[in-house]
């Protein structure tokens, strides 16, 4: 891709998000004025606490409910919240999110769920009036992912995926400093890869689930499979049911950030191949070795992961980088650097670490397993957030740019199961020519939930 082309693609993309922009704007909106807002958190593991005390750090919000079928989690965010947000107030609690959004009286959702539950209560929370922050990716499938990005302009609310690499304070300046500024010079190939060994290695008996958690209920719309260990919490992206792999979990962030920076849309053909080829004694179903490409106009990303073995570069074992005809710009969530082609000094910045202004990032460190790295980008990202609603503006990363980030990882997953390239057509939501590949646009959904796609035909 040139630079003229890459312009005008970025232009384009400007005019599109201010086209959908003005729709959000014509939705009335009644603003908190001087007080807080109210926040609900539905999922209270370990990233949806994280989430909301990056909320809490930038603005006094009240914590008004919490949600969860994990009772001992409920318990440990409503004993957090309470000891942390300024009113000192303990958050109701509640195990069923219907219910929580039922009150009808909070500003913001936040979404915290597995993946296989973030697109119902991300639709019934935009439906019950509030503005959400969703975790990425955007559900489990393509359809499901565009229903929630319906379902957020239907209701005219804001809604912000947690694809926080665009809020990055370092990653940022590389946007600004290298990429708009034309140091890459005309690029045509981006890589994305992930070497990190965290797939799980385990292979425990099914179970009876603990007591204090309701297993059936945070199986919900997915297939049932027996219990173990694994299951429940964390290591749940073990599983397919439950996810899309590797793939679904960090190719999405990098392909995410990778597109931001160069203004991409949709790809045009999406193919994918990989498999179970080293760690075969692990229960876990999902890929340990996979490839993907991702075609664009005049540009192809190829994505890379494997759970085992070492990292061709130690210093950007998960990571995006972008080749152009003057330069090499490698970016992850500790760093960037740029290498000039031919010589020159290499551009780099680290993380910003924020410990001076946020002191309870030492804390949530150790006790809640918060990455210092990221902390200033999840309050960045929540500063957007919040800006966007009193705005009515779109936030940096709207659902529609994580439907088209998220939905082009569930279909590499779909290419490799098939074996053949995807050609999607973004109009329709259908792989063009391929029914096969079509009908796996949907997975079904375990009685009674119904999918979103079929709830609002």
């Amino acid at each position: 891709m040139d630079r003229r082309n890459f312009i005008r693609n970025c232009t384009a993309a400007t005019v599109t998000a201010a086209a959908v922009q003005s729709q959000v704007q014509n939705y009335a909106y009644a603003a908190p004025g001087n007080k807080p807002r109210r926040v609900g958190l539905i999922g209270c593991g370990w990233y949806g606490k994280l989430d909301l005390l990056g909320l809490m750090a930038v603005e006094p919000i009240e914590v008004v409910s919490l949600c969860d079928v994990d009772n001992n989690l409920l318990s440990e965010a409503a004993d957090l919240v309470e000891g942390r947000q300024v009113s000192k107030k303990r958050p109701r609690v509640y195990s069923d999110y219907r219910e929580l959004l039922a009150e009808k009286d909070l500003d913001i959702v936040l979404i915290g769920t597995p993946d296989h539950w973030h697109a119902l209560p991300m639709i019934a929370a935009v439906e019950s009036g509030a503005d959400v922050y969703v975790q990425k990716p955007t559900g489990v499938d393509v359809l499901e992912s565009k229903a929630m990005l319906d379902a957020a302009r239907r209701t005219g609310r804001i809604v912000q995926v947690g694809t926080q690499r665009r809020s990055t304070p370092h990653l940022m300046e590389a946007k600004e400093k290298i990429v708009d500024a034309g140091l890459l010079g005309d690029i045509a190939h981006a890589e994305a890869c992930c070497y990190y060994h965290m797939r799980a290695k385990a292979h425990p008996p099914a179970i009876q689930p603990p007591d204090y958690f309701d297993y059936e209920a945070w199986t919900g719309p997915a297939p049932m499979r027996p219990y173990t260990e694994l299951v429940h919490p964390r290591s749940w992206r073990a599983f397919m049911e439950y996810g899309n792999g590797i793939v679904g979990d960090m190719c999405v962030h990098m392909l995410d950030m990778i597109r931001w920076q160069l203004g991409l849309g949709w790809p045009k053909r999406i193919s994918s191949s990989g498999g179970i080829f080293v760690d075969t004694e692990s229960l876990a179903n999902i890929t340990d070795t996979q490839n993907a490409l991702y075609e664009f106009d005049d540009l192809d990303v190829a994505w890379t992961h494997r759970s085992w073995g070492d990292a061709p570069d130690p210093e950007f074992p998960w990571a995006g980088v972008i080749y152009g005809t003057k330069g090499t710009l490698k970016l992850s969530v500790d760093k960037y650097r740029f290498t000039p082609r031919g010589g020159g000094k290499a551009i780099e910045a680290n993380a910003v670490v924020e410990l001076d202004k946020y002191p309870s990032d030492e804390e949530d460190v150790k006790k809640w397993r918060a990455e210092l790295k990221v902390q200033s980008a999840i309050r960045q990202h929540m500063r957007n957030f919040l800006a966007a609603i009193d705005d009515r503006s779109l936030p940096i990363a709207d659902i529609e740019q994580a439907h088209i980030s998220s939905a082009s990882c569930f279909m590499a997953n779909i290419a490799m199961k098939i074996g053949r390239t995807i050609e999607f057509d973004p109009k329709t939501h259908t792989a063009v020519g391929d029914e096969e590949a079509t009908a796996l646009f949907k997975r079904d959904y375990r009685a009674p939930y119904v999918h979103p796609s079929d709830a609002n035909a």
